[in-house]
């Protein structure tokens, strides 16, 4: 019977480089055995005991093929078998070579060196011979003791190897505890319960704690907490930048800093560098580290002010808590943890130090602000509108659609100018610009990177002709505001209906379309007005379907904003007001009547007052309200 085993590193290769070996024993009844110890493509072994084996029969040869088989390797080892029984014919001559010639196995001569050996070499053991030289070594070698050899190690490895992200982190992360109540959005006279969540910061030069707005807005107390210690200590927020999701905190305790290390902000990363991100994520108390790379940098709209600003994309997950935590590149600041895609796994995102940079800068200032270009624009990558604007082959850039007519930019571009370049950077035509010198950012990187009081170089080609403007980059207020945070809610109810302006968090949270907030205000305090809710009496009765609509006039007075909507509707004396709303509705109350369901209505509805105290006009006597301008005649 025949026996096949097969030893291989791999079990599927396509290269011949990788050959596997096969041991074959042939086992009968005859005292002849025959071992083929190894096969392989170039060479084939073969040794015996006694005297030569026979090639095997055709039925011998039967028996293995299965046995390989059940290898799945039949047809490559075919061809070595085949080889193997070509030299099993020929193997006569050398068997005749062999018979005179003494048979000495391989084994017999191995064991015949090892005898000469013993006889002419004196007996010595293993254990003498180690023993031997240990005492050499001994002997040449000055005693050093193990441990110390260990110590010395480790001591010279902490003087060339820097410290890693959790030696930094363990003395400069804390955890920030946020107690919030804010207004409610669709019952701005009411407050919401009270909030309690927890995030990171970490501690940079000048006492100051940096963590993510988002953490502490409409905070009501907020404390840190140190790694290890179960002390929380009492913190103030110095400041805010809802647009870059910053926020500055100080502990005016000096237990707090004891011990307590500062990080440095570095630069931006690279593609695939590795970073750490450190934080306090759900899950546990204990500070966590979290390593991953750098999977994109571009412009992104930050999720809790809804404003476009540079963000890194990092394949390490963000999870509930980390906001505000540092993320390390090397034993640098990189950027801070401020938000993820909940609906993917791995996709983080974190506020590059630039933007923490800027942010700073402005907390010195006691203003935090971005700038602003004010305008609308499209990309010009089609060759034929380059071509209408009179743009040369080697010209790109952008085109403006709309400026805000209340910037500095209004004062110098014009609808249909080619913006070419800004500060000598020139623009792509899919509005991008060099960055890092290995990747492209939107150019409104390089505007929001400008303080408000400062300017822009842009240029222009305009008719054919290129021009250059030194333009301020302000901002402007939008007309539908991004974020309302830290404040009370402003509203107005007069005949059961709620008066409130327009906000994209109001957008977000109803049903109406988001075209309005693409609009540009005409004048500085303009608002959108609308009919947020109807509180059903029968003086509203038929009108539930205006809910949402913005109102237009008042009586045939255009309204400004809902201060100047509250102001004409105060002081209207005729019997039946009239509101002018979109799609050409109309509303008409009768004013008397209105008036006195309106105090109904407030005192069911336990509605403190039918104004915000923003609304509220200035007050000469108690007794009556005087309005602004009757107040300017008697100063």
């Amino acid at each position: 019977m025949y026996r096949s085993v097969c030893t291989m590193s791999r079990f599927y290769c396509n290269s011949s480089g990788l050959v596997p070996r096969f041991l074959v024993v042939c086992n009968n009844s005859a005292p002849k055995t025959a071992t083929l110890r190894y096969v392989s493509s170039s060479n084939l072994r073969c040794s015996s005991s006694k005297t030569s084996t026979p090639a095997p029969s055709g039925t011998a040869k039967n028996k293995i093929t299965p046995v390989v088989d059940n290898f799945s390797f039949s047809s490559i080892f075919q061809g070595w078998m085949n080889g193997l029984f070509q030299q099993e014919n020929e193997q006569p001559v050398v068997n005749e070579a062999n018979n005179t010639t003494p048979s000495v196995t391989h084994q017999e001569k191995e064991e015949s060196s090892v005898d000469e050996a013993k006889n002419t070499t004196p007996s010595v053991t293993h254990e003498e011979k180690e023993e031997s030289v240990v005492d050499v070594a001994k002997k040449t070698t000055p005693s050093v003791n193990h441990k110390e050899k260990e110590e010395s190690s480790v001591d010279e490895a902490k003087k060339t190897t820097p410290p890693s992200a959790i030696d930094l982190a363990l003395n400069s992360v804390v955890k920030v505890f946020t107690v919030s109540s804010k207004p409610r959005l669709f019952q701005p006279w009411q407050i919401s319960m009270q909030n309690e969540c927890s995030g990171s910061g970490f501690l940079i030069s000048g006492k100051k704690i940096i963590t993510n707005a988002h953490v502490v807005d409409n905070y009501t107390s907020v404390k840190v907490q140190k790694h290890g210690s179960a002390t929380m200590y009492k913190a103030k927020v110095r400041m805010i930048g809802h647009e870059c999701d910053l926020a500055i905190l100080e502990v005016d305790n000096d237990e707090f800093w004891e011990g307590m290390n500062f990080l440095e902000l570095g630069d931006v990363p690279k593609l695939q560098e590795e970073v750490h991100l450190v934080g306090y994520p759900c899950g546990g108390d204990s500070i966590s580290v979290t390593k991953g790379v750098v999977s994109r940098v571009e412009l992104k709209e930050y999720s809790h002010s809804s404003t476009e600003l540079l963000t890194i994309q990092i394949d390490a997950a963000i999870n509930s808590g980390n906001s505000g935590g540092p993320v390390f590149l090397g034993n640098k600041v990189a950027g801070v943890a401020f938000e993820g895609l909940f609906w993917s796994d791995g996709i983080g995102y974190m506020i590059p130090t630039p933007v923490v940079k800027h942010f700073l800068d402005c907390v010195e200032e006691k203003h935090v602000s971005f700038g602003s270009m004010n305008i609308s624009y499209q990309t010009m990558g089609n060759a034929q509108i380059r071509d209408y604007f009179k743009m040369s082959k080697d010209m790109t850039g952008i085109l403006v659609n709309e400026i805000n007519p209340l910037s500095d930019a209004y004062n110098f571009l014009k609808k249909d100018d080619v913006i070419l370049a800004i500060d000598g950077v020139p623009i792509g035509n899919d509005s991008k610009v060099p960055f890092l010198n290995q990747d492209t950012v939107d150019f409104k990187h390089l505007v929001s990177m400008k303080k408000p009081s400062e300017t822009a170089l842009i240029k222009v080609l305009r008719e054919g002709k290129e021009c250059e403007f030194n333009v301020g980059l302000k901002p402007v207020k939008p007309l539908v505001p991004l974020h309302n945070f830290d404040k009370m809610r402003s509203y107005y109810v007069y005949g059961g209906f709620l008066f409130v302006p327009l906000s994209q968090p109001y957008i977000d949270g109803s049903d109406m379309c988001e075209c309005s907030s693409k609009k540009m205000p005409k004048k500085a305090s303009e608002q959108i007005v609308i009919i947020s809710q109807i509180l059903e009496d029968d003086i509203n009765a038929g009108y539930a379907s205006f809910e949402d609509l913005q109102v237009k006039k008042v009586n045939g007075i255009e309204v400004d904003n809902l201060k100047h909507l509250c102001q004409v509707i105060e002081e209207c004396s005729t019997g039946f007001l009239r509101l002018d709303l979109e799609n050409e509705k109309v509303l008409i109350l009768n004013n008397k009547l209105a008036r006195k369901a309106n105090s109904t209505i407030l005192k069911e509805l336990k509605i403190p007052s039918a104004m915000s105290d923003d609304l509220q006009p200035r007050q000469v006597n108690r007794s009556r309200l005087v309005s602004p301008r009757h107040s300017k005649k008697n100063n």
